[in-house]
């Protein structure tokens, strides 16, 4: 086995280099195809929602009164902090007026 002249390690045979091309360009290819995907927000976003629904859809159907309880505990917490936050702005008023 001789080596190149240029002093680069490498595959001397024509047969290997095709064979380094082709899997060089293989590799090449999954790069762009992922880089592509990447840069696909809308497509991105899109999956992110479908992946998200199915979960839900998913939980419910495993445990329902426990999802239902869940999402009605997660909505008393979101009035509660809106109801909290308008009396406060409320009281912040007064308090201006005076």
């Amino acid at each position: 086995m001789s080596t190149p002249a240029n002093g680069a390690d490498g595959p001397t045979d024509v047969d290997a280099i095709k064979a380094d091309i082709d899997a060089t360009r293989e590799q090449l290819g999954r790069t762009v195809d992922e880089l592509t995907h990447r840069l696909d927000v809308p497509a991105r976003t899109k999956e992110s929602a479908l992946r998200a629904r199915d979960t839900a859809v998913e939980t419910y159907r495993e445990s329902p009164p426990l999802t239902i309880a869940g999402l009605l505990a997660v909505a008393g917490l979101v009035t509660g902090i809106v109801v909290l936050r308008k009396r406060r702005a409320a009281r912040a008023t007064r308090r201006r007026k005076r």
